[in-house]
């Protein structure tokens, strides 16, 4: 893989709200992609999101950090469909409620979601796990014994390129390191176009030089695809250079650059330390 400047750009420090005073509501104005407006779920008594607002543009490149149990999971658990939320809106592209489709239907929209544990094939070569990524969308005797296209061909070279792993494409998953595990993930998710990718701490275990590699990457994609990215590593973080919004309590407590949130008292106490 290309290894990139991943060096962020100077950002002047932006107020700790929720979003912007101008943003506009689905269906008013130019649209962001995802929008989530008062967004409370409970579990058991438990609010773990409470009164939720957040306001992510198309091509925009967020990271979202705060403690365990601040939301961030809950979070993306609601824009994927796996959790109905009790209250709030929850739109994409301008018009699209979320709230209202299942899992499935929302994955066809094109939002793709990695989970922190990657969850790839791992009897198979890349190559394979790529081939059935493609595939996935067909029945079991269709996938068994249908051939790839020139177009799918070409898709799965591209995209072996984009993640690095062009000169193993034959090696069986199983035994690519676990950085490199993350980064085939995040190439299935990617030969299916998705419109927004949802990334659930993608450098979590890995080496420094795999964590660099993964920074490159996401740089790489950014601007051509709209990316939420949940993470603890703050240093990870910084080399990214993107927008944070800092999660507490099920809420927003701060938004805005890295040097911003890492300097603002409340995100001090609650999170970060000293």
């Amino acid at each position: 893989m290309v290894k990139m400047d991943t060096r962020p750009p100077t950002l002047a420090p932006e107020p700790a709200n929720a979003p912007a005073a101008d943003a506009q509501p689905a269906g008013r104005g130019a649209a962001p992609l995802l929008y989530l407006d008062n967004v409370s779920v409970s579990f058991d008594g438990f609010k773990a999101l409470n009164e939720l607002s957040l306001v992510i543009e198309k091509g925009e490149l967020r990271t979202v950090i705060g403690p365990n149990g601040a939301g961030k999971t809950t979070m993306m658990d609601v824009v994927t469909g796996r959790t109905r939320p009790d209250t709030g809106e929850v739109f994409f592209d301008g018009t699209i409620d979320l709230t209202r489709l299942d899992e499935a239907a929302i994955a066809n929209l094109g939002i793709g979601r990695k989970f922190q544990k990657p969850t790839v094939f791992e009897n198979l070569t890349i190559f394979e796990n790529f081939e059935l990524a493609l595939k996935s969308d067909r029945g079991t005797w269709r996938t068994l014994f249908a051939m790839l296209s020139g177009d799918q061909r070409a898709r799965i070279a591209e995209t072996l390129s984009t993640i690095g792993l062009a000169d193993r494409q034959y090696q069986i998953a199983g035994t690519l390191s676990h950085g490199q595990k993350q980064w085939l993930e995040i190439g299935m998710l990617l030969l299916h176009d998705p419109q927004l990718l949802l990334l659930d701490e993608p450098v979590a275990g890995m080496t420094d030089h795999e964590t660099e590699q993964t920074a490159a990457l996401i740089l790489s994609l950014s601007g051509r695809r709209t990316i939420v990215v949940v993470e603890h590593d703050m240093q990870f973080v910084r080399s990214l250079g993107a927008r944070v919004t800092v999660l507490h309590e099920g809420s927003v407590l701060a938004e805005g650059s890295i040097d911003h949130v890492q300097n603002h008292p409340r995100v001090i106490e609650v999170y970060l330390g000293r």
